[in-house]
């Protein structure tokens, strides 16, 4: 059993082509917990960026198609990619290969050979270091304050009253402010993975959290339906008609 938990819910993209290394790197990431994504092609690898949106990237020097140096210095260029923390991975271990790789982008460089024990141990510094939202204790968003110690909601100066079902839900929603989640990606966050729910309870579950962040109907929204998609954390116009679910035409 894992001594440890991940931070959060942490999306890992594994890019190396060895399927010696990638079998034995996912079955240690899952084991802790981790959601692992792979890919052994470095042309198809910023595209995985884009599509997953992973919390952290484990990225091989060496890869058929682009190098790992020319997939962090892309990453690096675009705006919705270049936040996104990179460990790279390589059998090169001059300082002067450290130096083009951290040069390139990567916030952290190990050398080959390595224990899967490391490697998970350096996720959870980079992360610690480079996304603070992840191990802190309180959480915002517009003028919703969340304090995860104390298990308390805050709007403005009143007091918000959420079933732990909810909090669950908005903290995984403040987590990630502004990106879409579909109701299958928030069973599993917040109900779990091992628990069948149907997916109209996540329904039922936001129109109360929504009922519970403005009670009387004064305020913005800040959950928004994207139809056919999921629910995002996002301030909504005030009088912005708001579907009833994403399955709602």
């Amino acid at each position: 059993m894992s001594a440890q938990q991940p931070l959060l819910e942490t999306k890992v993209l594994l890019v190396e082509d060895e399927a010696a290394i990638v079998t034995m790197l996912r079955y240690n990431l899952e084991r802790e917990g981790f959601k692992v994504f792979s890919t052994g092609d470095g042309d198809e690898a910023v595209g995985l960026v884009k599509a997953h949106r992973p919390d952290v990237i484990v990225l091989d020097w060496m890869l058929p198609g682009m190098s790992g140096v020319d997939i962090c210095t892309t990453l690096r260029r675009q705006e919705e990619t270049k936040a996104v923390p990179i460990i790279m991975l390589s059998a090169r271990g001059e300082e002067s290969d450290r130096i083009r790789g951290l040069d390139a982008g990567a916030d952290d460089y190990m050398v080959k050979p390595f224990s899967p024990g490391e490697l998970v141990a350096r996720i959870r510094s980079v992360l610690r270091r480079l996304r603070p939202v992840l191990s802190e204790k309180q959480l915002a968003f517009s003028d919703l304050k969340m304090n995860l110690a104390a298990h308390h909601v805050t709007r403005g100066s009143k007091d918000v009253h959420l079933s732990p079902t909810e909090f669950g839900l908005l903290r995984h929603l403040m987590e990630h402010p502004g990106r879409v989640f579909s109701r299958e990606q928030l069973l599993d966050a917040v109900w779990g993975h091992d628990i069948y729910v149907e997916l109209r309870t996540v329904d039922v579950h936001i129109r109360r959290l929504r009922k519970g962040l403005d009670p009387e109907g004064n305020h913005p929204e800040l959950i928004r339906t994207v139809r056919s998609a999921g629910y995002a954390l996002e301030e909504v116009p005030v009088g912005e008609k708001q579907p009833e679910s994403p399955a709602d035409k």
